[in-house]
C-alpha cells in the first residue's frame, strides 16, 4: 500500500486509513482483530478512532474503539509500526448524555482527554490528534496552545482538525503561524463522489465544499482525509435511493457515470470511488469503515485501479 506525508509533521500514513468506530463494540473483538491484521498485512499502518467511539451503541460509554485498539497493540507488539488517529472534542461529558453534552476543545477538556485515550490506547503517545468538531464557544487560541503543549510534551506527535468550516481552519492556521505553535497537519470532513445539495444538513458533520478542496489543493501542507467515503456501500447499490443531501438530477448523473465506469473496467463502483479519490485532484486519502472481511477486501482491490485522465474527466464532468 502507497504512503503519503502526512502534511509537515514527518510521518508516513498509508493511502487508506482503516475507520475503527465500530470496533470494540458493534465489531466484536475476534472480528475487529481479524480486519485490523489483514489491514496490516495489506501495507496499512494508519488506524482511526476517537475518544467518543462509540457512545451511541448498545451499551456504550465512548471510548470502546480505544481500548481495542490498545488490546490488539498490546498483543501484536507492534505500536512502534503503527500510526494511531485520535480525537477529542466531541464525547459526552458524563454516561448517558448526547452530543449536546459534549466536552468540547477547552485546555481542560482536552489534557483530560488526552491522558484518557493515552491509557485506553496502552501508549505514551498519539501520532495524530484531532479537534473532533469545531467548538466555536471556545477561543481558537485557547485549543491550539493547548495542543501545542501536547506536541512539545511528547504525547502527541500531530494535530489535524475535524467538521471545520474554511474560515475556521484559515483563522486556526494564522493563529499558530503567528505564535509559533504546532499547527493543522491535516483535516478530515464527510466526503464522497456525489456533492451534497446546497442546502444538505449533515448535523455535526461538515462536508466538503469547493472552497476548503481548492484551498487543500493549493496548500500542501494541509492533507485532506474522508470519511464517509461509500455512504454506507450506496454505490453499489442498484435500488438504493440517494439520500436526501444528495438527491437532484446532476447526482443521478455522477452515479451513474460511476456505475457505467464500473461496469466497462470489471470492477465495483465503490472501487472506482475509492480510486477517484486517490487519484484526483487535490487527493483525498479514505477512511475505509468495514465490518467483515469481504467489504475490506473489495475497498483494498481499489488499490489496484489506475484511472486514465479521460476516466477522470468523465468521472469530474458527469
Amino acid at each position: 500500500m502507497q504512503q503519503h506525508s502526512l502534511g509537515t509533521a514527518g510521518i508516513e500514513v498509508s493511502v487508506f486509513s482503516l475507520g475503527c468506530l465500530n470496533f470494540g463494540s458493534k465489531t466484536d473483538k475476534k472480528t475487529s482483530f481479524r480486519l485490523l491484521d489483514r489491514y496490516v498485512d495489506a501495507g496499512g499502518n494508519f488506524l482511526d478512532t476517537a475518544n467518543n467511539y462509540a457512545f451511541w451503541n448498545e451499551r456504550c460509554i465512548g471510548g470502546e474503539s480505544e481500548s481495542l485498539l490498545g488490546g490488539w497493540l498490546k498483543e501484536r507488539k507492534n505500536r512502534s509500526r503503527m500510526v494511531v488517529a485520535t480525537k477529542v472534542g466531541a464525547k459526552p461529558r458524563f454516561p448517558g448524555a448526547g452530543f449536546d453534552q459534549i466536552e468540547g476543545l477547552g485546555r481542560k477538556a482536552i489534557e483530560k482527554a488526552i491522558d484518557e485515550s493515552l491509557q485506553r490506547l496502552g501508549t505514551d503517545y498519539v501520532d495524530l490528534y484531532y479537534a473532533h468538531i469545531d467548538d466555536t464557544g471556545t477561543e481558537l487560541e485557547e485549543t491550539l496552545e493547548a495542543f501545542d503543549r501536547l506536541v512539545k510534551s511528547g504525547k502527541v506527535r500531530a494535530i489535524g482538525c475535524s467538521n471545520y468550516r474554511l474560515p475556521r481552519l484559515r483563522e486556526a492556521m494564522e493563529l499558530s503561524k503567528a505564535n509559533g505553535w504546532a499547527s493543522y497537519g491535516c483535516i478530515q470532513q464527510r466526503h464522497t463522489y456525489l456533492r451534497p445539495r446546497k442546502d444538505a444538513d449533515f448535523g455535526l458533520q461538515v462536508s466538503m465544499d469547493d472552497d476548503m478542496l481548492a484551498y487543500c489543493k493549493e496548500n500542501k501542507d494541509i492533507m485532506l482525509l474522508a470519511y464517509s467515503p461509500l455512504l454506507g456501500g450506496l454505490y453499489n447499490k442498484e435500488n438504493a435511493e440517494l439520500p436526501d443531501g444528495y438527491r437532484n438530477e446532476e447526482q443521478l448523473n455522477r452515479l451513474q457515470a460511476v456505475r457505467k465506469l464500473a461496469k466497462e473496467t470489471g470492477h465495483t463502483p465503490n472501487q472506482i470511488v475509492l480510486a477517484w479519490m486517490l487519484q484526483n485532484a487535490p487527493a483525498a486519502l479514505p477512511l475505509v469503515a468495514v465490518s467483515d472481511s469481504v467489504q475490506l477486501e473489495e475497498n483494498l482491490g481499489a488499490l489496484d485501479i489506475r484511472l486514465s485522465s479521460e476516466q477522470l474527466d468523465d468521472l469530474n464532468l458527469a
